[in-house]
């Protein structure tokens, strides 16, 4: 089977995106492996599937999966500004607010005048069984014991599970060996995010992200959403913070308990190619 691909990056945070609307794509986990694998494929973090909706309200369904083993995941803040830029380069919608369906309900991303692209990635959540995280009770941070440590968290859903913890320094922090720690603890049944996020000030932070079954990317979206929600609920940050990954920066906006994360940054598409699966 020969499939035509769009390669894209957010941030570094690298996708392989396949047009599921013009054509119908059943790929088996190991096509999708083959896919990501960064030697024997094209190779990427995530493959973007775009999709006809199934929900009425949706113009486009998308469903994300991780590059390095297959698996399916519920949402990614980079795939999203990625899958806008995807569809407007396509010719697949001419509107500049897209209602799109994930596996974790609708998200409204939006294809700003400047060319980057704000989406909104829905209310943050903090009750311990819809992370789902183990604990008797929600609360603004938790101890978990990682690597003989005692380490303060603060768990938040952005539509995947996110554990962040405040750090020094986010160049020498342990993400390397601390990260899949606390990816796989067994506090986090679905494992887990791990952002590491350094505070500059009020409005600016640094950030690093450990993420699920993907090992540290260049920059995570819904980490630093994650990461800035756990900031202003740790009275840390304002509303409006700029963060800094790996891979460059995006605008993080949150105005408080149930309303929704506003994640700002840009979308490149690398190159279109064709493989032989």
């Amino acid at each position: 089977m020969k499939l035509r691909f769009t390669k894209m990056h957010g941030l570094g945070n690298d996708f392989v995106v396949l047009d599921g609307v013009s054509q119908s794509l059943r790929l088996s986990t190991e096509q999708l492996r083959q896919i990501g694998d960064r030697h024997f494929g094209i190779g990427c973090d995530q493959i973007l599937l775009v999709e006809n909706p199934h929900h009425p309200d949706a113009d486009f369904r998308y469903r994300i999966f991780n590059g390095a083993d297959g698996g399916e995941v519920e949402q990614c803040g980079n795939g999203s500004r990625c899958f806008v830029r995807f569809v407007h380069d396509k010719g697949l919608t001419r509107k500049r607010a897209i209602r799109v369906e994930t596996a974790k309900g609708l998200i409204t991303p939006q294809l700003e005048e400047n060319g980057l692209i704000t989406v909104d990635m829905g209310a943050p959540r903090f009750a311990p069984a819809e992370i789902p995280f183990v604990a008797e009770a929600e609360a603004v941070s938790h101890p978990i014991v990682v690597n003989g440590r005692t380490l303060s968290i603060t768990v938040v859903s952005m539509g995947n599970p996110h554990a962040v913890q405040v750090v020094e320094d986010v160049e020498s922090a342990p993400v390397a060996t601390d990260g899949p720690a606390i990816e796989a603890h067994p506090l986090f049944p679905q494992k887990v995010n791990a952002g590491f996020m350094q505070i500059l000030s009020r409005g600016e932070i640094r950030l690093r992200v450990f993420e699920r079954s993907a090992g540290e990317t260049l920059a995570c979206g819904t980490g630093a959403c994650a990461a800035v929600v756990a900031g202003i609920r740790r009275g840390l940050l304002d509303a409006s913070v700029l963060v800094h990954t790996r891979g460059g920066d995006l605008r993080i906006s949150w105005a408080g308990p149930g309303q929704p994360v506003l994640m700002t940054g840009p979308a490149v598409t690398v190159f279109e190619g064709e493989i032989e699966l």
